[in-house]
């Protein structure tokens, strides 16, 4: 069993797709080239936090959850997050842009609360800062248009 960069592809796989997410189509021809079975494969692609089978938006939020930033105003920025976007968890917006989801922790806890947008890390936050943050995206995908 060729297992080795099975997770690498699978990330590149997502990375390539639209919608930000890893179709059948992706799984089953990782499986293959890496000779995993299909069951594996699936397993592997939904256990990690990091993959979706679902289509997400373009960029995705990931707010931390954990007790460092829950006790530093987590909830609040949920609640920025959730009224800004007019999403809850594992929802997209209408446009396509956003796709928030939680997560257990980001590894930022000296910055909570915080949270990612793709792989930007982004802490000390506030409902303040939400809605520019969310604009400086928008405007950086006008300009990339």
């Amino acid at each position: 069993m060729k297992r080795s960069g099975f997770i690498e592809e699978l990330h590149e796989c997502q990375e390539k797709e639209e919608k930000n997410y890893l179709s059948k189509k992706n799984i089953m021809e990782a499986a293959q080239h890496h000779q995993v079975p299909p069951a594996r494969a699936y397993g592997v692609a939904t256990f990690y936090t990091m993959f979706s089978v679902q289509p997400r938006g373009k960029h995705i939020i990931r707010i931390c959850r954990n007790l460092s930033c829950h006790l530093a105003g987590a909830e609040e920025i949920v609640k920025k997050l959730r009224e800004t976007l007019g999403i809850d968890f594992g929802q997209t917006t209408e446009d396509g842009e956003f796709t928030l989801e939680e997560s257990s922790c980001l590894g930022m806890c000296s910055l909570s609360p915080a949270m990612m947008i793709d792989d930007v890390p982004y802490g000390n936050l506030t409902p303040a800062k939400i809605p520019e943050i969310l604009e400086q995206i928008r405007r950086r995908e006008n300009r990339n248009e």
